[in-house]
């Protein structure tokens, strides 16, 4: 029994010694890993700024469907979709059969007016004549002046109609109204065009501005002036802007407030229609609210979990979750999980893991 106990306790002894050794080469090899060279910054605290969030499309500020006053057969299309005009510019013709033999009519009561009036002249001329030499009464004179007028006026009247005539087939050469592009085409040659209906549209690229959906409950924030920020999805690119109409009504927007943001200078990749989420910058919080803004490129990202290193006073670096709020393309604000003051590190010239030796 006493052999046992002896044996027992040299076994402990010497399982105390294996661990005891084990655990100074584990604290031999940490000691031995060099420590990761960093750069750190200190959080500054800025002055908390309120924003609200729509998403919405590019549109032209210029932009126009092109349709006639007149009845007629398309009978050129000299334009096609995408291409750039002028101002002035035809861009599609008309003709009108109805309108022609309008025309015709007129010119031939041009004819029988001026006859007219050329005939009621030379009477009036020839009473003049006949009354200073007696031969003709007052009355009679009066009659021919009144005949002279009569016609007169029927060939001023012929003459507006043939002007009247003149304007209308202007209505039958479609011209762009501004300096732009060609958006679309709605029509071929031999289709019949009707007044109202759309044969084309223009839409000038030099100028767009956003048309973004705001939420009833945050609408009231919104004010004309308030600067934006706006992601253009498809390019990935920031555009500038400011609110320069707020819709007072929903009624026809399903329950969303129309907000017209607009764009300081667009990019050449930004197109009429394309998606945006835009970022209005509403009226600041309260003095006491202050946040914190950090670089983008500090951020550790975990699945869904984004945090930074911070560095510890024993010169170990220290991994912190944070939950972010509104981000730009350089700087994300902070929420919570990190102060005013504290120390972030912002740089590693090697893999920093929590706990990791560093030195500045």
């Amino acid at each position: 029994m006493k052999k046992i106990k002896t044996y027992l306790y040299i076994l402990a002894a010497t399982t105390t010694l294996a661990a005891c050794s084990s655990a100074e080469t584990e604290e031999s090899i940490s000691n031995e890993q060099p420590a990761v060279a960093v750069k750190v910054m200190t959080v500054k605290s800025s002055a908390n700024t309120a924003v609200v969030q729509a998403s919405g499309n590019l549109q032209a500020v210029k932009s126009a469907n092109l349709s006639t006053r007149m009845m007629g057969n398309v009978k050129q299309v000299l334009v096609e979709s995408g291409q750039a005009v002028k101002k002035g510019e035809l861009l599609l013709s008309l003709s009108s059969a109805d309108l022609s033999a309008k025309q015709a009519q007129v010119e031939a009561n041009i004819v029988r007016a001026e006859t007219a009036y050329e005939d009621a002249k030379k009477d009036l001329k020839r009473f003049e004549n006949l009354k200073a030499k007696g031969s003709a009464s007052q009355k009679e004179l009066e009659n021919m002046q009144n005949r002279f007028a009569m016609m007169e006026a029927g060939l001023n009247a012929a003459k507006n109609m043939k002007k009247e005539v003149q304007a209308q087939f202007e209505y039958l050469n479609i011209r762009a109204p501004f300096n732009g592009s060609v958006a679309n085409v709605f029509v071929k040659e031999g289709d019949i065009a009707a007044p109202g209906y759309p044969l084309l549209s223009v839409e000038g690229l030099n100028e767009l501005e956003a048309v973004v959906m705001v939420s009833e409950s945050e609408i009231q924030k919104v004010k004309t002036g308030q600067s934006a920020q706006l992601l253009v999805k498809s390019s990935n690119e920031y555009l500038t802007g400011m609110v320069r109409e707020v819709s007072p009504s929903s009624k026809n927007t399903g329950g969303q407030y129309l907000v017209k943001l607009q764009i300081d200078k667009a990019d050449q990749t930004a197109l009429p229609g394309m998606f945006v989420q835009a970022t209005i910058q509403v009226d600041s919080v309260s003095a006491e609210t202050q946040s914190v803004s950090i670089p983008k490129s500090a951020l550790v990202e975990n699945g869904q979990l984004k945090g930074v290193y911070t560095p510890s006073e024993e010169g170990k670096a220290t991994l912190r979750w944070l939950r972010l709020g509104h981000s730009n393309e350089k700087q994300v604000t902070v929420l919570s999980g990190l102060k005013a003051g504290e120390q972030i590190i912002t740089s590693a010239q090697g893999k920093l893991y929590n706990g990791a030796s560093i030195s500045y």
